[in-house]
């Protein structure tokens, strides 16, 4: 696929989305910012609010890497206190960041707007604390829509991770690591967003491009549900 196509197709999935925000929240996104997106059930194991833990890290990382835009949605299950509390924190935080970092989060998450972030985000964020993501099917959602990922290596991430080519690992994988550490984590993730990515999406777009091209090239050509189907018929119940 054209690279230029594919550029203006994700342009256009970006100004939906942003068109939508700003509809319902009137926050004053715009469509160039560098844009990511977290949206999942949260609980206390995603650790949503590690990307703003650090609210002053990150400001600063904004002013020298360029403007941020972060757009979060999801739940919490009515009995899980600590994924509420997550949410409460993203709140706050949003308060603090005095315009520098323009923060949103969409309520009622549900299919249709999960459908216009997995295409309209410029990097999909995935933060579990190791061992514990099933899977991660919405980084795979993200992938065929052309959207690098960023994310602990778990789940799937561990198998559809290249690095700088399909996305970024947040952390290590050291065979003698139980869970991850959220200190390491939070560092390497401010870290290659200052260093990696930012500067890939805003000074080298041709090669941010190629990042989403692959994406869809070899992320999206096996994590998806006729390989998955296909395989199970083939090697479980016909053997």
């Amino acid at each position: 696929m054209d690279k230029q196509e594919i550029w203006d197709a994700h342009m256009e999935a970006k100004k939906k989305l942003i068109d939508f925000i700003n509809s319902r929240y009137n926050v004053g996104m715009t469509y160039d910012p560098f844009t990511i997106g977290f949206a999942r059930r949260h609980t206390a194991y995603k650790r949503p609010d590690l990307l703003i833990s650090d609210s002053q890290r990150l400001m600063a990382l904004a002013d020298k890497a360029g403007p941020i835009q972060i757009i979060y949605a999801g739940k919490a299950h009515p009995k899980d206190g600590s994924g509420k509390d997550s949410i409460k924190k993203i709140f706050s935080t949003m308060k603090t960041m005095q315009g520098k970092v323009k923060i949103v989060y969409i309520h009622n998450y549900d299919m249709a707007i999960a459908k216009m972030m997995v295409a309209g985000v410029d990097l999909w964020l995935n933060t579990p604390r190791r061992p514990q993501e099933a899977s991660g099917t919405s980084g795979m959602k993200a992938a065929h829509n052309g959207v690098p990922q960023f994310s602990t290596l778990d789940g799937w991430w561990i198998e559809g991770r290249i690095e700088n080519i399909t996305g970024w690992a947040i952390g290590s994988r050291k065979s003698n690591e139980r869970e991850s550490d959220d200190d390491s984590d939070r560092n390497d993730l401010y870290e290659k967003l200052e260093h990696l990515i930012m500067p890939k999406f805003y000074h080298d777009r041709d090669n941010w491009i190629r990042t989403m091209r692959s994406c869809i090239a070899i992320n999206a050509s096996f994590f998806n549900t006729y390989r998955m189907i296909q395989q199970y018929v083939l090697n479980a119940y016909f053997m």
